[in-house]
């Protein structure tokens, strides 16, 4: 059997497993992006127990490999979860593990691009009468959540790559789906060559998006504070 052929046998096993990947990607993305947002402005703008909280939340969920976190969901929670009669699927873990780690990043990312909001417009809705949380909603969200996106961009690219981990929890994912067929078919270059080929078409997918949707929410004349 050629590359070729090889590649179009394998095809469909790897579609399934691409596909699975771009859900674990969006929804870690997209349900760590709903959470990220109050948590962050709570992280700067709150006060007293939550705060601490919340920050050290984000510095063990940063300070620790997603793989070990993978682990601890996968293997750790079934414990406390099985008196109760529930279950943990390797998919259900590897959501609840991407979500849960993208979450933590992006709270950093946001809070990088809240302090690049020049402080003479805190200053000037004080002036005006406005309260702090106005101040926070009215003013300063809108911009901090807008100069974050170039570091929210990175992040789903990250997501997307790191997504490969769910193999070591058996999570039906890209990488899971080429491993089976590698051993199967004992063709391992070729599985993974071609597997990674299908990484680079997607990141280079969502860099072209994510490059257009940062062009057209940037905010003219706040070019110099776009955070990287």
């Amino acid at each position: 059997m050629t590359f070729l052929e090889y590649a179009r046998e394998i095809a469909p096993v790897l579609s399934q497993g691409a596909v699975t990947t771009l859900i674990f990607t969006f929804i870690g993305m997209g349900a760590g992006f709903i959470l990220a947002v109050p948590l962050c402005l709570y992280r700067i703008y709150g006060e007293g127990f939550w705060k601490k909280i919340i920050c050290g939340y984000v510095e063990i969920i940063r300070g620790t490999p997603m793989l070990v976190q993978l682990y601890m969901i996968y293997y750790g929670l079934p414990k406390l979860l099985l008196p109760m009669g529930i279950r943990i699927t390797p998919f259900a873990a590897a959501i609840l593990g991407f979500v849960i780690n993208s979450t933590a990043y992006q709270i950093g990312y946001m809070q990088g691009g809240f302090k690049a909001i020049p402080t003479d417009q805190i200053e000037a809705a004080h002036s005006l009468g406005m309260k702090k949380w106005q101040t926070v909603f009215r003013i300063l969200a809108p911009q901090g959540l807008r100069f974050s996106i170039p570091a929210l961009s990175n992040e789903l690219i990250y997501l997307l790559k790191y997504t490969s981990l769910g193999f070591v929890i058996q999570a039906p994912e890209l990488m899971t789906k080429a491993k089976i067929l590698a051993s199967d078919y004992a063709r391992y270059m070729e599985t993974y060559i071609i597997t990674a080929f299908i990484y680079i078409l997607l990141t280079f997918i969502f860099t072209k998006v994510t490059d257009l949707a940062e062009s057209r929410l940037r905010i003219p004349g706040f070019e110099s504070h776009r955070i990287r």
